[in-house]
């Protein structure tokens, strides 16, 4: 089974995620993240055997306690890219308030994922965001560019009370998600 941990937003933000994406509709190249299926990975955990899922899921249950967040609100607003605007593969929305905790939360998640259970660390600073689309080629990378530098979209707040255990099942149409495991702050 493919697994991340995340905190899943809202549907109620999913039509606003949507007017942002739409401000990137004639960019060649760019495959798009369903406004319904976003969140925010704290922890890409990859496939893991169906014989791991009590103790991964356990594991979750340990690092939300040691990261010791209480339930918050977290903004959705302003455009990045990884890895630069020069070689753009990844269009993200950031994080406002929120980003300490949801931080944190990473910070535990890893620790406990990689001492306790021997995944494997994350090679990147964390940057809180949530992944509008990925760029398949340079075709539309001019207008990228042009939206991420002028652009500040406010996409709204969210109350974060839970981190999710979620299986991903890559089919032809996208991913289908399900969750596994729900840990409340």
């Amino acid at each position: 089974m493919r697994l991340f941990v995340s905190v899943d937003l809202p549907d109620a933000l999913a039509d606003a995620l949507g007017d942002v994406q739409d401000e990137l509709a004639d960019a060649s190249g760019l495959n798009f993240v369903d406004p319904e299926q976003t969140h925010v990975t704290l922890k890409f955990l990859g496939d893991v055997p169906e014989a791991r899922e009590e103790a991964v899921g356990d594991a979750l249950g340990t690092a939300v306690e040691a990261a010791d967040v209480e339930p918050f609100d977290a903004t959705f607003e302003g455009l990045g890219v990884f890895p630069s605007l020069d070689y753009i593969s990844v269009v993200w929305l950031g994080v406002g308030d929120g980003s300490a905790e949801l931080t944190a939360l990473h910070e535990a998640v890893e620790r406990v994922y990689v001492e306790e259970l021997g995944f494997e660390r994350e090679d990147h600073e964390f940057t809180p965001h949530v992944t509008l689309a990925r760029m398949e080629h340079a075709g539309g990378k001019d207008l990228v560019q042009d939206v991420v530098r002028e652009r500040h979209p406010e996409v709204g707040t969210a109350r974060v009370s839970e981190v999710r255990l979620t299986e991903s099942t890559l089919t032809p149409d996208g991913p289908n998600y399900e969750t596994v495991r729900v840990v409340r702050l």
